[in-house]
């Protein structure tokens, strides 16, 4: 299930809601457009588990926070 989207020059970050051997995931992933105009998946990405996903937002707060003291 698609979260939302950031565009990142022709290319997109999407992030989606995933499952693998049934755990869930939030996946966050630089998408490519193809000749025929699908959205391909790169390698270049992360998927989280909810238990470390509080961590990882605290993480980002406290880099947002740093680069807007500066």
């Amino acid at each position: 299930m698609q979260i939302g989207e950031l565009e990142k020059g022709k290319d997109k970050i999407i992030i989606l809601l995933k499952e693998f051997k049934g755990k869930q995931y939030i996946d966050i992933r630089t998408y490519f457009e193809n000749q025929e105009g699908e959205w391909i998946p790169t390698k270049k990405g992360i998927s989280l588990t909810p238990d470390n996903l509080d961590d990882v937002i605290k993480f980002l707060k406290d880099a947002k926070q740093k680069v807007s003291d500066k």
